[in-house]
């Protein structure tokens, strides 16, 4: 058997839970599995390391500044496999170029292209436990990459897929998916299995326990996942196509305070002009999330739409610079908002999810700045200081406790 584990970087902070993981893969080893690790960077070492880049240039380069954090994760692998050996186990780390990963040249948000799998392959074979690291690749300049906050997740998940392994781990500090985050909501319960499709949106939506990106690629390539704690043997969180419990009505909530609301004031009320804005932040690798359109008077209109907060100078600079291109009258932004969103595959044959979350928004006194929906999605942007009230009451009025 085949197992891929993805241990995150609270996992791996220091020595005492390194070999606590080790003694977990070794386990795994002696039950008679072939086992490929992917481990993020030790603790806060990313943060750490960020820190040290804006400390020596406020604005370093993306290529340089993927040419430091590749060093997290060369760190946890090496470190990982020498505890590997002092406990008798054959390990053998890997970082991306040594694979290798192909990802696009998008330096801080690359995209697994391939994994060559020849060099994992020959170790398995040797009947080693392979280390590699997660969140990293290499471009077609022969240049590190990242893929973005979460990475790991997704080259766990792109391993599985392109090993045909037999199972795809994924190990935090949480032992699964929850209804809602824990650390919010106290009667929050935790799900035996929930479908790709709810998990994507859930991740999407900040979740926090998967990457999103990890979901679509388990789903394209049907790679079942389970979500656990590396702290703990319970039993986690099984992620797949279809589940057997009986359907909810919603499954879970989320909240995602990473948001920014930009509105573009005073557009010309004509044919083009919404094209013109979204085709602009596209070509820019800009992410689009709520949109909302309303038109004034004097044949004006207002569009105002969200992304993540740390792309508010990037997307207020790219307006500023096309103002004249655009026409706008003015710009604004609030990053002091957040998300807040009911997933559900049972909403598909439920009319009055929307209906009965703007009711619990109500009796709350938490007023909606914007809405977006999808068949199992309803999103809400509110007020940032209202975020945990908005979550417990949305959990509380969907009947989600334990």
């Amino acid at each position: 058997m085949l197992v891929v584990k993805k241990f995150g970087g609270t996992s791996v902070a220091n020595k005492e839970r390194i070999f606590n993981v080790a003694h977990r893969i070794e386990a795994a080893y002696k039950n008679g599995d072939d086992v490929v690790v992917v481990l993020s960077a030790m603790g806060k070492m990313t943060d750490v390391l960020i820190d040290q880049a804006k400390d020596i240039n406020p604005n370093p380069s993306k290529r340089e500044l993927d040419m430091l954090l590749v060093t997290g994760e060369q760190t946890s692998v090496a470190l990982m496999s020498m505890a590997l050996s002092f406990l008798g186990i054959p390990a053998v780390s890997l970082n991306a170029f040594q694979v290798a990963m192909h990802t696009t040249s998008n330096y801080g948000n690359a995209r697994l292209k391939r994994i060559d799998s020849e060099r994992i392959r020959h170790e398995l074979d040797q009947r080693k436990v392979v280390v590699i690291t997660g969140f990293q690749g290499v471009n077609k300049y022969d240049d590190f990459t990242t893929l973005g906050r979460g990475g790991s997740d997704t080259t766990a998940v792109a391993l599985a897929a392109a090993l045909h392994a037999d199972a795809c781990e994924i190990y935090t500090d949480v032992d699964g998916v929850y209804t809602a985050d824990p650390r919010f909501v106290q009667n929050a319960r935790k799900m035996k299995e929930i479908t790709y499709d709810e998990m994507l949106e859930l991740a999407s939506l900040g979740a926090g326990v998967l990457h999103n990106r990890s979901v679509e690629m388990a789903k394209k390539y049907n790679v079942q996942l389970v979500v656990r704690s590396s702290l703990n043997n319970e039993e986690g969180t099984v992620v797949k196509e279809r589940v057997k419990v009986e359907r909810m009505l919603v499954s879970g909530v989320a909240a995602d305070k990473n948001v920014t609301r930009v509105s573009v004031i005073g557009l010309h009320n004509t044919p083009g002009v919404a094209f013109r804005l979204f085709d602009m932040l596209a070509k820019a690798n800009i992410n689009v999330d709520m949109i909302l359109q309303s038109t004034g008077r004097d044949d004006k209109k207002d569009i105002s739409f969200t992304i993540t907060e740390d792309a508010t100078a990037d997307v207020m600079k790219l307006l500023e610079d096309n103002a004249g291109r655009l026409d706008y009258e003015k710009l604004d932004y609030n990053d002091h908002v957040s998300k807040v969103s009911v997933v559900g595959a049972g909403m598909r044959s439920n009319p009055g999810v929307a209906a009965k979350m703007f009711e619990c928004m109500y009796n709350s006194n938490i007023n909606i700045n914007m809405i977006s929906t999808s068949e199992i999605r309803v999103t809400v942007l509110i007020d940032e200081k209202d975020t945990e009230k908005a979550l417990n009451a949305a959990h509380d009025a969907f009947g989600l406790e334990e």
